[in-house]
This record gives structure tokens, C-alpha cells and sequence, in this order.
């Protein structure tokens, strides 16, 4: 996290702050507030509170709201104390990670919520912002959801270009299942009921029913039965995630969640 945030203060400070050092007095003291623009899930003060921290360690940082609380127009979530030019400095990128950061975990906590009903749960993809993916899995798990694989190091996850180069859903199954240690998880990506067969004679542990229309889906979940978790993947928007779940899958997998956002608006005043 300290990295990521300090490649962003030299990306937006450089060798100084032209505006705030001109017009801001030395050692000036005062207070930040932290105020919510519209409603939403917060996600993101320990980032926030490491921004400040970083650009000035004399800095003091309160939080009046936790991660994964519901937020409305005009309240104060946190306030900051201290040098008033170090305040400015550290404003817009602190608002910068906890907008999208509640964005997200907002929009995650509406799809859980429209399948709260349900067994299945809601997963993040690899569908993140180069750089910002611990921040921003880390706010989907704020919002309710859960995370897929981190990267390509943590999990097997064979999709159609791998079975193309392979020659096929078994032959990729064998030579993956070949050389993966057994602790580890295998998926594959399937697209038709004659996929999920193969891959369940293959010994799939994950089976992804990529882009199914919902009666293949569904058909598919009860092929699988409890050999193999089910997920669903592709297209899934608020609208028919609760179509999606009620096939009865384990896993629903949105990249919307982290591609396709609209950041919280959030301000800090001075007092």
C-alpha cells in the first residue's frame, strides 16, 4: 500500500506544491473535513488516513465512520489535524482512493444484496486498474463480496485460449492436472453443456459456465452437482443477477464491480 501511495505523491507533488507553498503560511495549523457528497458504502480510510500520513507524519487522522458503513449527503466521516499545507497537499489523493474505493464497495453492495436470498456468492475478476488491485478487492470485500484469484500465480484458471492451444477441455485439464500441486484449485471456462461434461470427466474443481443463457446454466448446475463449484460468468449486470442465482450456482463472478464504476463524491473542507 505504502508503495502504490507513494508513486502517487510524486506523481501529483513532484518537487512541490506551486499553489499551496505560495499562499499558505509555514507551520500554519488547522483542521480537515471530511464530508460525503451522496449516499454510499465508505471504503478506503486506512488508505486515506496513509496518504496523510506519508505526505506529513505530523498529521492526525480520525475517523468518525468505519469501512463498510452506509454514508448520506453531508456527513462527516473523518477529520485531519495539523499543518494546513501538508492537509492540502495530501487532499485530493486521499479523496481520490476513498471515492473509487466506495464506488466500488457500493456497487458490490447492491449485487449482494439483490441475492441476498440466494446461496450463491459474489466474486470480483482480474478486471481491476493496473496498480490498485489489492485497493480495490480489498473494496469489494468492504461491500459484502468475496475475491476470485488475486493473479495469474495464485490459481489455475484455464480459459478458451488455453483449451484452443491445448487442443481441447481435457487435454488442457491432464496437462495442467500434471503438473499443479493437488492443494491447488483447477477451473476451467466452459460455454456449452457438452463443455461441462468434458470438464467433469476431466476432474475440474471449478467449473465457469462462461455467457450461458439461463436454461443451459441451469441444466449445467445439475450435471455438476456437488462434483464440482459452480460460476457464472459473463454478462451479469444488476438486472439478471437474480435470475443467474436462482439456477442454483455457487459463484457469480461480475467484473463490473471493479471495471465499470462511479465514484462516490466526497470534499474536504477546512475549518
Amino acid at each position: 500500500m505504502k508503495e502504490v501511495i507513494s508513486r502517487a505523491i510524486d506523481e501529483d507533488i513532484g518537487s512541490g506544491d506551486i499553489t499551496t507553498d505560495n499562499i499558505i503560511k509555514e507551520r500554519e495549523e488547522g483542521k480537515g473535513i471530511m464530508i460525503a457528497k451522496e449516499k454510499g458504502v465508505l471504503a478506503g480510510l486506512e488508505v486515506s488516513e496513509t496518504v496523510f500520513d506519508l505526505i506529513d507524519p505530523g498529521l492526525k487522522f480520525a475517523a468518525e465512520k468505519e469501512d463498510g458503513e452506509l454514508i448520506t449527503e453531508n456527513d462527516v466521516f473523518a477529520y485531519v489535524r495539523g499543518d494546513i499545507r501538508s492537509i492540502l497537499k495530501a487532499e485530493r489523493l486521499a479523496l481520490n482512493f476513498l471515492q473509487r474505493m466506495s464506488g466500488i464497495a457500493t456497487k458490490t453492495r447492491a449485487y449482494v444484496e439483490k441475492i441476498k436470498d440466494y446461496d450463491a456468492k459474489v466474486v470480483d475478476t482480474r478486471k481491476t486498474t493496473p496498480n490498485l488491485r489489492s485497493f480495490e478487492k480489498s473494496a469489494v470485500r468492504i461491500g459484502g463480496g468475496h475475491n476470485h484469484r488475486m493473479g495469474l500465480y495464485d490459481a489455475a484458471l484455464i480459459k478458451d485460449n488455453h483449451i484452443k492451444s491445448a487442443g481441447g477441455i481435457r487435454e488442457a485439464l491432464k496437462k495442467i492436472d500434471d503438473e499443479v500441486s493437488h492443494i491447488k484449485k483447477i477451473e476451467i471456462e466452459v460455454e456449452s453443456i457438452e463443455g461441462v461434461k468434458k470438464a467433469l470427466e476431466g476432474g475440474a474443481d471449478i467449473i465457469m459456465l462462461d455467457n450461458m443463457d439461463l436454461e443451459d446454466m441451469e441444466r449445467s448446475v445439475e450435471l455438476i452437482g456437488d462434483k464440482a463449484i459452480s460460476e457464472a460468468s459473463g454478462g451479469i449486470t444488476l438486472e439478471n443477477i437474480e435470475e443467474v442465482a436462482r439456477t442454483g450456482v455457487n459463484v457469480i463472478s461480475v467484473g463490473a464491480l471493479t471495471h465499470h464504476i462511479e465514484s462516490i463524491d466526497m470534499s474536504l473542507d477546512l475549518e
